[in-house]
């Protein structure tokens, strides 16, 4: 005779509950600082939770967030790019001059933009992971050097793009808008890349130690050189994005000060600077940090220099937190 045993589930305590919740916010602390914000501009606006206005914290939110992930990566890697805003307006204008001046399909057109923003980053991958030059240095010229050649090629504004070129950034899919479906399949894919797969776990290895990582058999230059040119596409994919919601492109102001956007919301999500240690999920609550700042700032109708210096501000007290906060690894 058997006898089939039922093991009694596991019954999780409201200590329990709280003790997950204090090692979130302990690993997060940006948490609690992005609740009280929400509070506050609620509180002040008496608008700020509606549907509406969410919807497009969300919407403006979601390039940022496309390029913040590969770049979260990259400094994590012990690498940055500071070129990036440069390379979303190349790739706005590459796309829409596809689409609307040569009268090429949208998926050409966002091909070639993509094409235009990865040439970029292999350039830096080049320059930064094989000959060896400072990444802040080489970047911070190329951010300067592709402004001037998007200037060159593109030196009247663009515009009238089509309809099939302004699907991807005003179509919904399920109801939700098409950059926001975008934005959360990025982040799910660098959360998996990092948690699941080796060459996640290499890019945290490069970081920390790039001597000890190389005599462990990583390559210290192929994994980061991939990441230079992944990121320098998403910035492409985010500059066709944006052209495509407007339906215009400026090569002088398209992506102007993009850079220091995305950067602040890679530090403000505990991404540390000097490489090795942060999450995807750090990276989200730092890239909704900046939206909800931005858009109840605006609410409030704060001047637009104060804005700025809040967002200077911000990314100060990124780099403080990044520097002095728990160390999230995953």
């Amino acid at each position: 005779m058997t006898t089939t045993t039922v093991d009694s589930p596991v019954r999780t305590s409201p200590r329990d509950l709280a003790s997950g919740g204090l090692t979130a916010v302990r690993r997060h602390p940006l948490l609690v600082v992005l609740a009280l914000l929400v509070l506050v501009f609620q509180l002040s606006t008496g608008s700020f939770l509606d549907t509406a206005n969410l919807r497009g914290i969300a919407t403006d939110a979601a390039t940022i967030a496309i390029v913040a992930v590969p770049l979260a990566l990259l400094v994590i890697s012990g690498y940055l790019d500071l070129s990036v805003g440069s390379t979303l307006a190349l790739g706005g204008l590459v796309g829409g001059w596809l689409a609307g001046q040569q009268g090429q399909s949208p998926v050409v057109a966002v091909l070639g933009a993509l094409a235009a923003g990865a040439a970029v980053g292999a350039v830096n991958g080049v320059l930064c992971c094989y000959l060896g030059l400072s990444a802040f240095i080489v970047t911070l010229g190329m951010l300067t050097a592709v402004r001037g050649l998007a200037q060159q090629l593109f030196p009247l504004p663009l515009s009238d793009f089509g309809t099939g070129f302004a699907w991807l950034g005003g179509a919904r899919i399920a109801g939700i808008a098409a950059p926001v479906v975008i934005a959360a399949l990025v982040l799910v894919a660098g959360a998996l890349f990092l948690a699941l797969t080796p060459a996640g776990r290499h890019v945290f290895a490069i970081g920390v130690n790039r001597e000890a990582a190389y005599l462990s058999g990583i390559s210290i230059r192929r994994t980061p050189f991939a990441l230079f040119v992944l990121t320098g596409a998403a910035a492409a994919l985010a500059g066709v994005i944006r052209a495509s919601v407007l339906d215009s492109a400026v090569a002088g102001t398209s992506g102007a000060g993009f850079e220091l956007t995305v950067l602040t919301a890679v530090l403000l999500g505990g991404v540390a600077l000097s490489g090795g240690s942060g999450s995807i999920f750090g990276v989200l609550l730092g890239v909704l940090f900046l939206g909800c700042l931005q858009n109840g700032l605006t609410l409030l109708s704060v001047p637009t220099f104060w804005q700025l210096m809040a967002q200077g501000v911000a990314l100060v007290a990124g780099a403080a937190l990044a520097y002095f906060g728990p160390k999230a690894t995953r």
